[in-house]
This record gives C-alpha cells, structure tokens and sequence, in this order.
C-alpha cells in the first residue's frame, strides 16, 4: 500500500523536483526491495509453509494459523522499522487476528480465509465514506506518504484549494473505494466456492493484482489530468498573445495550477 502512495502522489498532484531525480534509483532500490518482501513474506512462504503442514497431518485450520503468522510477522517489522503504526498495518493486523479468533472458535476454514476480506472492505468503505469529509482518505493517505512538511506535502496543500484539484483525489478516492470493495466480494466468493489450497493462493495473490491495477490507472490518470492542464494553459497564453489584453480564465489558471 505504500508503493502505491508513492505512485498516488506523483501520478495525481504532478510536482516534481530535480530531488525526486537524485532520489529515484534509491526509491526504484526501496521498492524493489519492498516487492521482494511481500513475495517472499506474504505469498510464497504462506502457500509453501500450508503445503508443509498439511502434509504434515495438521488439520486445514491449525495449518492456516501457522502459515498466517508470516504476514504478521512482516507487518510487525515493519512497524518496528518504522517506528508507528499506520492505517493499512494497523488493518492488516485487525484482519489477522480476528480470523485468526473466529477461525479458533468455529474450526471453520473457510470462514478463517475470509479475514483478508475484512481490511479490505472496510478500507474500501472507508475511502467512499471520507468523500463526505473535508479531505478524502486517498489525498490523505497521500499526504500522509509524501509528508506534510516536505517540498511535495507542501504543493499537495496549497493546491488543495482548487476544485479541479480537489476533484481528481474524489474520483481517485471512489475508484479505489470501488475497486476494494469489488476485491473483497470476489475474494469471498473465491473462498466459498473453491477449495481451500485454491482459496489460499487466490486470497494471497488477488489482493496485489488489483492494487498493481488501480496504481497503474492512477498514474495515467494523473498523467491525463496534467496534460489537459497543460493543453489548457497553451490554449490560453496563445490566446493572450493573439488578443493581448485576454486574460485567462479561472478554470484555466486552476489548471494552470494543478501542473
């Protein structure tokens, strides 16, 4: 989720500093790194330490409980590594433990595949509730990532007070509101009609396709909504040039802005 920030801070404000251009190989480096360690911790360690243990002879349940604890783990590192608990972890850790609770209570393995779900769908029904608030959660959740203090943080807030600008975080904030519930629904039914080994894998894959997906529409998107302003505001200065004394007008100068 924070690869995605990343991408969600670049690809929707359009700031750019000859700095971010010193930091890229070191950034490019980070989240090679970062990848690595949700392939290893999240997918491929999970599937192969279930395989183990049911060949074992531990029963579907207990064998989903040990192989859980690998996405615990990396979560909690990197809590430690960081030195806070963000919203996504703190989500990931509610989702594992109460599946892991539920799965404990009602020996039912099904039900204890469906706890990928619940950080998912409540992000996602957080990101579309917070299009009622001031500032919805995926501009926030990309301050948050870029910083507020920073060089970037600081552009996001001052262009904040456009409404073009305001406008591309809403409808960034739906589609990924949209696009998390629609992962959640389909990974519960993946988990109540498919079998457990299969429901595994997908619940541990699928999560990351569609976050792949939506950060790569996102970067387009922010990519479009620069060129249009961009378009705009060579419109309006060969307007000028040709009339002299025409002025933009207020939705081209907040285009003008928002690149």
């Amino acid at each position: 989720m924070r690869h995605a920030a990343s991408l969600l801070t670049k690809g929707a404000s359009g700031v750019h500093t000859s700095k971010d251009d010193d930091r890229a190989a070191p950034a490019t480096r980070s989240r090679l790194r970062s990848v690595t360690m949700i392939v290893v911790l999240d997918i491929a360690v999970p599937l192969a330490a279930y395989s183990l243990l049911r060949r074992a002879g531990l029963s579907t349940v207990t064998a989903l409980l040990l192989s859980g604890v690998f996405p615990a783990v990396a979560v909690t590192v990197g809590i430690i590594r960081h030195r806070r608990l963000d919203v996504v972890g703190a989500l990931v850790l509610a989702g594992i433990v109460v599946g892991s609770v539920l799965g404990l209570i009602s020996h039912n393995a099904r039900l204890l595949l469906m706890e990928g779900s619940v950080p998912t769908a409540i992000f996602g029904l957080g990101c579309l509730g917070s299009l009622r608030a001031r500032q919805p959660l995926m501009f926030s959740f990309a301050l948050e990532f870029a910083g507020p203090d920073t060089a970037q943080g600081r552009e996001m807030t001052r262009l904040w007070q456009y409404d073009g600008y305001r406008r591309v975080f809403r409808t960034i904030t739906v589609v990924w509101g949209a696009g998390f519930l629609v992962e959640a629904a389909l990974r519960t039914v993946v988990v109540a009609e498919t079998s457990t080994g299969t429901a595994l894998a997908v619940s541990k894959v699928t999560p990351y396709v569609f976050l792949g997906v939506l950060s790569a529409w996102t970067v387009a998107y922010g990519a479009h909504r620069k060129r249009t302003g961009q378009r705009l505001a060579a419109a309006s200065g060969e307007a000028m040039g040709a009339g002299g004394a025409t002025s933009p007008s207020p939705e081209t100068a907040q285009a003008t802005d928002q690149t």
